[in-house]
């Protein structure tokens, strides 16, 4: 049991264990993505694209939970770097599609040894990665999805 005063030890705040834990994610990452040219943010985008394309910007930017206006650069990076192309829908000229080039596709073979590599430099299992993302569902607002 803890004292009242142990409450507010930052040691004991999941806030600043996860704040902690996002950033240490993303370096953990860095040196893995490096090669295949990509940042952490533009990772995420290709995740969601090869899952599933085209997207339209705001329905990808719902799906990552980021602020069209945050997802845009990434998306103009992307196309810069000859992996997404950007059009405007047919059937309304308001929505922005967000879709894969051939390159952009054939990047999704060198990806697959992206979660595996992140695995092997925490040192966990891949039911101890699916039971952490299982336990941070509450918090990321997103049940059962990593």
């Amino acid at each position: 049991m803890h004292s009242k005063d142990d409450l507010l030890r930052l040691d004991n705040q999941v806030c600043f264990a996860i704040v902690t834990a996002a950033r240490n994610v993303v370096s953990i990452y860095r040196p893995i993505l490096e090669p295949l040219g990509l940042t952490h943010p533009q990772y995420l985008v290709m995740l969601a694209l090869w899952e599933d394309a085209p997207w339209s910007l705001g329905a990808l930017a719902e799906e990552l939970a980021l602020e069209p206006a945050s997802l845009s650069p990434l998306i103009k990076r992307l196309e810069a770097d000859g992996l997404v192309t950007r059009r405007r829908s047919t059937s309304d000229e308001r929505v922005l599609l967000i879709d894969l080039t051939d390159e952009g596709r054939e990047l999704r073979e060198l990806a697959l040894q992206v979660p595996g590599r992140v695995m092997e430099a925490v040192g966990l299992e891949v039911g101890e990665v699916e039971a952490l993302r299982d336990a941070l569902a509450p918090f990321a607002g997103r049940a059962g999805r990593l």
